[in-house]
């Protein structure tokens, strides 16, 4: 009796076993984060004469990554410098008289910012100037993201991550926000940059914002 007890008891663990398991076998895998979609880390622009603010002014040959565009907006967006720090080059928006956006827009492919897609970037804000994540929707809506970066004056390495941060309506020309834009479509996005919300302060410890090395994981999407 006691043999046939011991006999039951050890089918019915290996019953529940298996029924384990399966279960977990029936779990859906762990999302990963994507792999790296593109990647800019700048140039000085062309020019001759002396190196000044008017000559540092960013063009679209600052970009290094021929399957990326460069687009700025702020009615003095075009102020935008380019700059050489810690060996890197990077944009600075001290001589901007407006908030300014800038973004980079792949080519051949829409970009998908849901799940664990990250937009890693080295950003240096000074005297209370903050970066937020702005994006272009696959529809023309631009919104900025609730995530602001602030370095204090040092150039930090920071990741942005998409999901659960507030969004809110931004005007492209005059770059404001204003109504909150609930449960954007993340999944087709045109582009994907940085908004600073004040206007440069020229140079010294007055407030402005750098950009440097833009790294951007996530998956493409067909145009």
């Amino acid at each position: 009796m006691r043999r046939r007890l011991s006999l039951l008891m050890i089918m019915m663990g290996c019953g529940l076993a298996a029924l384990a398991f399966d279960a977990f076998a029936q779990q859906p895998p762990a999302p990963t984060r994507p792999t790296l979609l593109f990647k800019e880390e700048w140039k000085l622009p062309v020019h001759a004469g002396p190196a000044n603010d008017e000559n540092r002014r960013v063009t679209p040959a600052v970009v290094t990554n021929a399957r990326l565009d460069l687009k700025l907006y702020g009615t003095d967006s075009r102020a935008i410098a380019a700059w050489e720090h810690e060996g890197r080059v990077d944009l600075w928006t001290g001589m901007t008289t407006s908030p300014v956006a800038v973004t980079l827009r792949d080519k051949s492919m829409y970009i998908d910012l849901t799940g664990l897609a990250r937009l890693r970037w080295i950003v240096r804000t000074s005297s209370l100037h903050v970066l937020y994540p702005v994006v272009k929707l696959a529809d023309g809506t631009f919104i900025a993201g609730s995530r602001g970066v602030s370095t204090d004056g040092d150039f930090i390495q920071t990741e942005v991550a998409f999901g659960g941060m507030r969004w809110y309506k931004l005007d492209p020309m005059k770059v404001v926000t204003t109504s909150e834009v609930k449960t954007p479509d993340l999944s087709k996005v045109d582009e994907v940059g940085f908004v600073d919300l004040a206007p440069g302060g020229a140079h010294g410890v007055a407030g402005w914002a750098n950009l440097s090395t833009v790294e951007l994981f996530a998956n493409a999407v067909p145009r």
